[in-house]
This record gives C-alpha cells, structure tokens and sequence, in this order.
C-alpha cells in the first residue's frame, strides 16, 4: 500500500487522499519525496529507511528523557529497553508511519519538559509544533496530549493546555477529512482477549517498575504507556478502534519506566554503572533473541507478498479474481505477478480511479465475465475469515461455486491461492 500509494503522481496522490487513506497523507507525501530524489536505489530500502532512523532517533530521545528526569544511567537503561522491545523491532522494519510517530512524539515529550521548566511561549510552541507533527503522520498521536496534560504541574497546565488546543485546532481539517473515510476502518473489530490481556500485563509491569522507580519520572511514563491505550479500549463499544500499532507511541512509557526501575534497583546493589549496563544489555538481547529473529522473517508478518506474487506467476490460470478487491494490495507492488493475466473484476485501477484498490464493475458483468473464462486463478483471504457481502463479492463466490470446480489450493503467509476451472479442465 506504502508503495503504491507514494510512486503516484502528486495529483493523483492528491485526488486519492480525498476520497481515501488521508490519515496517512503526510506520510505518503515524505515517501513521494524519498522515492523521487533516490534515483536507483532498492525501492525496498528506501521506503524502510525512514523506520529505520527514526526507531534509532527515539531510542535516544528516550535516553534522554530518562537522563533528564531520572539520571543517566536511567536513561541509557531506557534507551536500550526501547530499542529491544519487540513492537519497536518491528515497526523500525515497516514501512509505515509507526516508528516516525514514536519518534516525534518522544521529541514532543523532551520539548515539554523544558517548556515546563522554563515557560516560555517559543518553547511552548516548539513543543506545539512538533506534536502537532506527529499527529498529522497519525491521528491517534493526539493521545499523547492526554498523558501530557496528566503530566503536567499545576503551574504549567494552563500554557500547556492552551499548546494542545493549539494542537487540536491545526489538526481539525485532517480530522473533518477522514472521519468521511471511517469505513477504512471497519475491518477493526472488538479487542479481542488476547489484546486486552496483552495490554493489562504491558500496564502491570509498567505499575510495578513506576513503584520501584519513584521520582518524577513515572508521572509522565505511566500515563503515556496507559493512556492512550486505555481510551481505544473503552472507546470500542462504541467503534472498535484499538490496533496496538496506533499506539506503539505508548512504549516510550514502557521502556521509560523499565530504565527507571533497573537503576533504582541497581543503586541500592551500588554496582559500577558499566558493569550493570553491559550485563543487563547482554542478558537483555540473549532472552529477547529469539523474537528478534523471528521478527525477521517473512512469517512474522500478516502476510508475505513476495511468496503471494511469486505464487502466481506459478500458476497457469489466464485470468484472475480477487477476493475481496482489496486484496488486489497484494500484487501492486510487483505488477508483473499478474504475466498478463486478466484482472476480471476491475474496471479502473488503483491509480486511474484515485482509490486504494481500484474500482470493480458491476455484479452482473464480473457474472458474465467469468462464465467466458475456462480457467481462473482466485487470491483469497485465509480460511475463517469474515466474507465482504458486497453484490460483486456474493457474484464472484456463487459463480465460482456452481460454475467452477477447484483444481488445487496453495496456503500461503496471509492468502490463498486456488485455481478454477470448469468440470473435467483440471
């Protein structure tokens, strides 16, 4: 999608965010630039780059949020928690705005203890801005404010408060835009147990090192690992909304908080700071290791669209289904998966029709479409998964099923891959 979305023309570009995925325009429009100024270079690490520097940069602006409110040691214990948490890995691999909003929002979080400390308007400002930043790469950035604001000392609340506002209003017009796009995000459904017990033990260890650790620093950690977390949660009956990636921001608590703890425990031991780093670090990356290189490889991801795109081609179908039509995501970032195979379903695609997926003709038509094909190949989304109950989502299926027969499924990271044909063609 990242791809796709950011190798389109400027118009097109623009002309697409208007009717879809506008919560990630800034992004596209950072990778628009990338793409355009790299010239030769692997399309692959271009746009992984920006993660990649950007999950480096918060590692330490955590540190430094760690020196500045809990001591040095503390911050560079933090800085090295951040750096291995398993989310993090991730995210410094993708490329999506995930790492980049970490980053800005611990920069945002840095900017606001200096403003409180020293009062100033520029300095209010400065913090404005680049939380303003953030939230224009993601709109659930403006969570953060909520731990801000719970952050914040009396004295400095009404500046603060008037800073989020400001913060707020700049954000307004991407907010009016993409609430007319909600139903991107209606494939989110209620948190399920696993989420929400992932995220009660995420907030139990994080209460428990902010008990240990004392100080100042847990008055802002804690509210920013719980806070923005929690409101997507108890938002969900009324629109599930919570995908741990939206908030991955709140791990700057997390490791925050984790830095903080060590040191305090590893004062009261008064054990030499370079001993208790490196021991820690070692003992860190050993029992981390594992995730650390599964998260290296393609299974780790929903799904794997180099093995989907190789698939294909291995298939001698001459035409092609998508099921649901946005699964046609899978194959635009290599378009010569297809070899010429006919897209039955699409009427204008991605680019022309200024849409994610491209636009699909009607109900009746993709019917007649495939009773003129002998042989089809169908890319479909894994067994048990919700079906679109679209008109042209109900044709593909009921056609298929009493005009096809199936002649092999390939089970591949995220999708299925089945051929078609009619009776006695297999």
């Amino acid at each position: 999608m990242t791809y796709d979305m950011a190798r389109r023309s400027l118009p097109d570009l623009a002309g697409t965010l208007v009717q879809a995925d506008a919560v990630h325009g800034l992004y596209y429009l950072v990778l628009h630039g990338l793409f355009e100024i790299s010239g030769d270079l692997d399309p692959l690490l271009v746009m992984r780059l920006p993660s990649v520097l950007a999950a480096a940069a918060a590692s330490g602006l955590v540190a430094l949020l760690g020196h500045r409110l809990a001591g040095a040691r503390a911050g560079l214990l933090a800085g090295i928690a951040f750096a291995l948490l398993p989310p993090v890995q991730r995210y410094a691999q993708e490329g999506r705005s995930y790492a980049l909003v970490c980053a800005l929002v611990a920069w945002a979080s840095y900017l606001l203890l200096g403003a409180m400390r020293s009062g100033r308007r520029r300095a209010w400002a400065g913090y404005g801005a680049v939380l303003l930043s953030a939230c224009l790469l993601h709109e659930f950035a403006v969570l953060a404010a909520l731990a801000h604001l719970v952050a914040l000392p009396r004295p400095a609340r009404r500046a603060g408060l008037t800073a989020i506002c400001a913060v707020g209003a700049g954000l307004t017009p991407l907010a009016v835009l993409s609430m007319g796009q909600s139903e991107q995000v209606g494939w989110i459904g209620g948190p399920g147990a696993g989420a929400i017990l992932g995220f009660a033990g995420v907030a139990l260890l994080g209460t428990a090192c902010a008990v240990i650790a004392k100080g100042p620093l847990p008055r802002l950690a804690l509210p920013l690992l719980v806070l923005p977390a929690l409101t997507l949660l108890l938002l969900s009956p009324l629109k599930p909304l919570y995908v741990d990636r939206y908030v991955l921001f709140g791990h700057l608590g997390t490791a925050l908080l984790i830095g903080a703890a060590l040191d305090r425990l590893l004062r009261a031991r008064a054990v030499p700071v370079p001993i208790v780093t490196g021991v820690a670090a070692v003992a860190a990356v050993a029992a981390l290791l594992p995730t650390t290189l599964d998260l290296r490889t393609p299974g780790s991801r929903t799904d794997d669209v180099t093995a989907i795109a190789r698939a294909v081609r291995e298939t001698d179908a001459d035409a092609i289904v998508f099921m649901p039509s946005r699964r046609r995501v899978w194959t635009l970032t290599d378009p010569a998966a297809l070899h010429g195979m006919r897209d039955l379903a699409l009427e204008r695609s991605p680019a022309d029709s200024h849409t994610l997926y491209g636009t699909e003709v009607p109900a009746a038509e993709i019917r007649d479409r495939l009773l003129a094909t002998d042989r089809v190949v169908t890319l479909r989304d894994p067994a048990g998964q919700p079906v679109d109950r679209t008109a042209q989502e109900i044709t593909k299926r009921r056609v298929l099923d009493r005009y096809f027969v199936e002649c092999g499924t390939r089970t591949l990271q995220g999708a299925r891959i089945t051929v078609h044909a009619r009776p006695g063609n297999c």
